[in-house]
């Protein structure tokens, strides 16, 4: 991806040179900047994008049994530490086969929230699971229930059923653990190996509620799509916990927001939550925006446009920004010119410098130097201020 879009990158950059080359190819006061882009466009090194591999493991959850309807139904649920209010009044429900994502600072009380879920800390309202729900639940400190004296093939093993123990390797190594790193007993693995063994586990167990506090945290761009994809796949409901936008980009139809002691749905997809707080990721998103107000995050627009309208948002601003570079950079060349050139006419008014030629010579290729910047930095500027008008 990242080659691709380099790729798609240069060959905008050389339809602008080309383009540039044929509007002032035959106007004479252009032809120093036309042979400048000729140079320009030959220095050009081709980006080659490699061959897709297309044997990406694909994952899926074992079969469980159907919940209800609603497997999470929160009613006034509200929870206190000592004096301190986490978050009040929050009503919310999960339909079945939802794919949600919780998203805030944190300590806004996301983490929280999953806890009031599995029912593992006390809290004020109601609180109801629904029927033949059952729950995998992942966090970082679930690591710490792995076996240390079993291998982490045969941690793997243990849980493994039918078709899919075929394959364990397979899955291990779409994991980070290809290879020797199969053999290796639990004690001895990082807290990241273990979070991404554990994360494994839960992939093969048969649950219809899925919740994931931060998953991503340990995993490689690779693992990431294998989740992902096993996630979008999963046929039951899924809560994410997480920060990651990209994880969460065409995974999840709707967004609860924690913060300031409230928790506020929005409806759609996570570019239609950035779109509603002008904001390039999570963190910017839920640290420096106010929420809308209920009223206004409650009208769905259709996702696919809130992405395409953040995307064309996005681009505009990366444009802006390689345009202010260029615009910068013409003005500092401009003031290092017009520094020499200072010196240069210090230089000359000296009696003996009066015949010199090397002086005169490099003084004649600094001005023309400058005039050329100048008539640059005035058609970057007039570009610069047109698509600031946008």
């Amino acid at each position: 991806e990242q080659q691709i879009r380099a790729y798609e990158n240069q060959q905008k950059e050389i339809a602008d040179i080309k383009d540039f080359i044929e509007r002032f190819r035959y106007k004479p006061t252009k032809a120093v900047q036309v042979q400048s882009r000729i140079k320009q466009l030959e220095k050009i090194v081709p980006i080659e994008i490699d061959e897709v591999d297309n044997s990406s493991m694909h994952l899926k959850f074992p079969p469980c049994m159907r919940s209800g309807d609603y497997p999470v139904i929160c009613e006034d649920v509200r929870k206190d530490y000592g004096d301190h209010m986490v978050f009040g009044n929050v009503n919310l429900t999960v339909k079945r086969g939802e794919k949600v994502a919780f998203v805030g600072r944190n300590g806004e009380g996301k983490s929280t929230l999953v806890k009031c879920i599995l029912n593992e800390i006390p809290y004020t309202g109601t609180l109801k699971i629904g029927h033949n729900v059952q729950i995998g639940y992942f966090a970082q400190n679930q690591a710490q229930m792995l076996d240390n004296s079993l291998t982490v093939f045969d941690t793997i093993d243990s849980v493994a059923r039918g078709d899919v123990r075929l394959r364990i390797n397979d899955i291990l190594g779409a994991f980070m653990f290809g290879g020797e790193a199969s053999e290796k007993k639990v004690s001895v693995l990082s807290g990241g190996e273990k979070s991404r063994l554990a994360m494994i586990r839960l992939l093969l167990e048969p649950v219809n509620l899925l919740i994931l506090d931060e998953p991503t945290n340990h995993l490689d761009m690779r693992s990431k799509d294998v989740l992902k994809e096993a996630i979008k796949a999963f046929d039951g409901t899924a809560i994410v916990v997480s920060h990651d936008r990209e994880f969460l980009d065409g995974l999840v139809t709707k967004v609860y927001e924690f913060g300031n002691g409230k928790v506020i749905e929005h409806i759609g997809g996570i570019y239609d939550f950035l779109q509603k707080h002008n904001a390039d990721s999570i963190d910017a998103a839920t640290n420096n925006n106010p929420s809308p107000a209920a009223s206004d995050v409650k009208a769905a627009s259709e996702p696919s446009q809130g992405k395409q309208n953040y995307l064309e948002h996005k681009e505009l601003q990366k444009k802006l920004n390689k345009m202010k570079k260029a615009v910068d950079k013409a003005e500092s060349q401009i003031g290092e010119l017009e520094k020499r050139l200072g010196e240069l006419d210090e230089l000359l008014l000296k009696p003996e410098n009066s015949s010199n030629m090397e002086i005169v010579e490099e003084y004649t290729s600094i001005k023309a130097k400058l005039d050329e910047e100048v008539d640059n930095w005035e058609k970057l500027s007039e570009e610069y201020e047109q698509l600031s008008s946008q």
